[in-house]
């Protein structure tokens, strides 16, 4: 679902960028370029473009600024939330935390590290451990940083222009245009293809290293596609599964809302997986998680818990009704 959001949104921009073409013919020609880039060029090409691509989210730093905005009641919304108690606020919720953490990027962040250090030759020690956690420290604050500003828009450009309900992509880039003028607009539909190309490679290669992992098969971006034909199969796979949901009339944002309540849902399970590893001397040696990691990473399970725990029993609550 994931997957098939981004192509079908890419689609969707590039028809309202050019409309006498079909979105349709932008997600073939999207996905077709992808299969062709991701199969046929070495692991540091893709990881260049990629580190590249990542410029394209500061996009969304910019739309606010377009827009002329109450910063106090920003700064008060921000460290004052509104909670609600209902299924659609705790489902948004849930989603949120699963966009946070979410169980594919295990996969991706453990499986780029090894391809790199493979690729660079290098030996694990304690200085590329500390490359590692800047590295990820870094993503994690870019990234809340992005969805901060990804917030701040639709709640002070969208609601606050009486836009209170987005269920398309084409609604959501024209709904900025008379509010945040040309400049926004076109920046959305360049972040939407941006983003787009950035994250099919991501969601499609952890799934392709979960089932070589899984079963045992030869894996990796750096190999040709006749040394690891499972792994770039499965990649194939997904993307054409992924690019058949725009026939079958899949609003692209209601399947990013779904495939993130089910990342928020699984997130945890993972979570605590991670941490028993963490701190199992057995595997770890003396590398075992810090206290601050471990409270860190409870406070984080417990928070996905218990809104994944609340949103299942106001699911099962609703249908007894």
């Amino acid at each position: 679902m994931n997957i098939g959001a981004d192509i079908a949104g890419i689609g969707a921009v590039g028809n309202i960028l050019f409309p006498s073409v079909h979105a349709a013919y932008f997600s073939v020609g999207f996905t077709a370029l992808l299969l062709v880039s991701i199969v046929s060029l070495p692991y540091q090409k893709i990881a260049s473009y990629l580190k590249y691509l990542c410029i394209v989210l500061l996009v969304y730093l910019i739309v606010p600024f377009l827009y002329k905005q109450d910063w106090i009641a920003v700064l008060k919304a921000t460290v004052i939330p509104t909670i609600k108690f209902d299924k659609d606020f705790i489902s948004i919720l849930v989603a949120i935390l699963g966009t946070t953490i979410s169980p594919y990027l295990f996969f991706w962040q453990a499986t780029m590290e090894v391809e790199d250090k493979k690729q660079r030759h290098l030996i694990v020690n304690k200085r590329v451990i500390d490359e590692m956690k800047k590295d990820v420290d870094f993503g994690m604050l870019f990234s809340n940083v992005v969805m901060f500003f990804l917030i701040l828009t639709t709640g002070s450009v969208l609601f606050n222009g009486g836009i209170h309900q987005i269920d398309t992509v084409e609604q959501a880039a024209q709904a900025l245009k008379p509010l945040a003028g040309n400049l926004a607009y076109l920046l959305f539909a360049v972040g939407v293809i941006g983003t787009g190309l950035l994250a099919i490679p991501v969601l499609s290669g952890s799934l392709s290293y979960i089932m070589a992992e899984t079963f045992g098969w030869k894996q990796g971006l750096d190999k040709k596609f006749h040394q690891a034909k499972g792994f770039y199969i499965v990649i194939i796979i997904s993307l054409v599964a992924g690019l058949s949901l725009i026939y079958i009339g899949l609003s692209p944002i209601k399947a990013l809302i779904y495939s993130a309540i089910l990342y928020g849902l699984t997130a945890p399970v993972l979570i605590a997986i991670i941490l028993h590893i963490s701190n199992n001397k057995k595997i770890m040696g003396k590398n075992t998680n810090g206290k601050w990691s471990n409270i860190l990473g409870v406070a984080a399970f417990v928070l996905m818990s218990a809104a994944a725990v609340v949103l299942v029993y106001m699911q099962i609550a609703q249908m007894w009704e």
